[in-house]
């Protein structure tokens, strides 16, 4: 038997836990990008669960070697999902109950599968009032804590655990890519784009970071708006963005990454959720605006199966307006020189990129890590 022509095989694992990350890259042109150009996609989607079980296995990993997550003791954390199957995948293979708090937009398949692997799942019932779903989740959070001593929640969004879990996926990117002169990825808790490029920039300095947001996000500095899209974006402001890291930032509205998402698998075979299509329309814009030879990377955080009863679902995004525009995507994104200068709802671009939360809002979260 020739065994030249068969790949090798995969990994044996014997926990879960060892078939979390060295994910592919696969190379994603047309139509995304123009004849001839291209990126390279980082497909966090073959992880168990998608990106944050990096991050879910190391923030309880490193809680339990500090000694602030005791054996058996519950974990508690607000997460719109994916976060979610994380720490569920941390709570099997390191012993410990997990409480996942979420809102009605939590995917229905998402709850079922938290639910299978053994997490109980907490629904807020009301928005905050100015916080939104994710304020409401953390006060939730907050009061389960209070009433269990010992439970420990992870805080994702100010835990700098969170953005050190993604120092081993920057090094895959340089052993896969060599070179890496862009990286585009999408911002919610600000831990991905923060750990990955702060690692890359270890080996490539003048590596650019070019950050996507959602419409209707308050991160970058836009007023806070009604959030169709999961998985970027927020209703407040985490502590692990890192805004001085960014180059620019793109703001993306649902109906763009719906068109996006479904170009990529109608063409790539290769798609995901909300953050996978804005991120791809935004890596596509790169590869054919930046000089030829530029090599570009874009995480996508998850893949397609969680959204097929919203975005690869005709009835659902007719519903929601998302289909009943004109075909195709933008070629190009509006531009504004400041993110106050107006609130956008579409596919737009800003190169002033700075921390819109007051001094005091920070010194908060830097007193809560």
């Amino acid at each position: 038997m020739d065994t030249h022509t068969y790949a090798p095989a995969p990994a044996s694992a014997r926990r879960p836990s060892d078939l979390v990350g060295h994910t592919p890259v696969l190379w994603i042109g047309e139509p995304l990008a123009g004849a001839g150009r291209g990126f390279w996609a980082k497909l966090e989607g073959h992880n168990p669960g998608g990106i944050k079980d990096r991050p879910g296995l190391h923030m309880v990993a490193r809680a339990r070697t500090r000694g602030e997550l005791a054996d058996g003791a519950p974990i508690i954390e607000s997460s719109s999902g994916t976060l979610g199957l994380g720490l569920a995948l941390a709570g099997i293979t390191f012993g410990h109950p997990v409480t996942v708090v979420t809102d009605p937009g939590l995917e229905p398949a998402i709850g079922r599968a938290l639910a299978a692997y053994g997490a109980d799942v907490e629904t807020v019932p009301l928005a905050h009032p100015t916080g939104g779903w994710q304020q409401a989740r953390r006060e939730k959070v907050a009061e389960l804590l209070a009433a269990q001593p010992g439970a420990w929640c992870p805080d994702q969004y100010n835990n700098p655990d969170n953005a050190a879990a993604y120092t081993p996926l920057a090094a895959e990117l340089i052993a896969q890519l060599g070179r890496i002169d862009v990286l585009v990825a999408s911002v919610g808790t600000g831990g991905h784009s923060a750990g990955i490029s702060t690692a890359l920039r270890r080996t490539f300095p003048d590596l650019a970071l070019i950050g996507v947001d959602a419409t209707g996000s308050t991160i970058f500095g836009q007023p806070a708006g009604q959030r169709l899209m999961r998985g970027l974006g927020s209703s407040i402001h985490p502590g692990n963005v890192a805004y001085e890291a960014f180059t620019e930032v793109h703001w993306v509205a649902p109906a763009e990454a719906v068109h996006s998402c479904r170009a990529l698998a109608r063409h790539h075979y290769a798609s995901g959720g909300w953050s996978v299509g804005a991120v791809a329309l935004v890596a596509g814009w790169a590869a054919r605006t930046y000089p030829a030879g530029t090599r570009i990377a874009a995480i996508f955080p998850d893949g397609p199966h969680r959204y097929l009863d919203t975005i690869y679902n005709d009835g659902w995004c007719h519903d929601h307006h998302l289909l009943n525009t004109p075909a195709g995507l933008p070629e190009e994104p509006d531009e504004i020189t400041g993110p106050g200068e107006r609130t956008v709802t579409s596919w737009t671009r800003c190169t002033s990129v700075a921390d819109p939360a007051p001094t005091a809002v920070r010194a908060v979260l830097a007193g809560a890590r």
